[in-house]
């Protein structure tokens, strides 16, 4: 398990660059940076491409994938904050401060695709199973390589559920 804690996210390209996390060795360290750059593409679709496209490596976003990251988070802005810790669906994905991304070891490595490939889980309130993103390695450097499980619809907020 490893825990990644922020006074507050970075919100433009120049602070995630400068993020002592973006440090790419560790698989677990670049799944928390997505998590940071899904919020940057939500306040700046512009710079959080960018910032994906670090974590990405060698193989850019294509048109492709900027579309699918688009219809994904259009009208779930709040989705990134669901990994951060103290976000519920009751208080509407809001994280508890200091703003916390906690990642898990892969329980099954072996399905993983072989040894240049790896799965980084979380677990929060808003899904009921753990949820991964599988990242490749190049050199030292472990980039993020599928992720549409982690933007898959997650509980509805209480703001926006009629039911709750």
């Amino acid at each position: 398990m490893s825990a990644y804690t922020f006074d507050k996210l970075p919100s433009t390209v120049e602070e995630f660059k400068a993020c002592p996390y973006l440090d790419l060795k560790d698989a677990h360290n670049t799944f928390a940076m997505f998590i940071v750059a899904l919020e940057i593409f939500v306040q700046n679709q512009e710079a959080g491409i960018e910032c994906i496209n670090i974590l990405r490596g060698p193989v850019p976003m294509s048109p492709m994938d900027v579309s699918f990251l688009k219809e994904r988070l259009s009208d779930k802005k709040y989705l990134p904050m669901v990994y951060l810790n103290g976000a519920t669906p009751a208080n509407n994905y809001t994280p508890s401060a200091p703003l916390t991304i906690v990642t898990k070891e892969d329980p099954a490595p072996q399905y993983a695709g072989g040894d240049n490939f790896r799965r980084v889980f979380v677990k929060q309130e808003g899904f009921d199973n753990p949820r991964y993103a599988t990242f490749r390695s190049k050199g030292n450097d472990w980039f993020i390589y599928e992720y549409s499980g982690i933007l898959m619809s997650v509980k509805t907020p209480a703001k926006e559920d009629p039911w709750s």
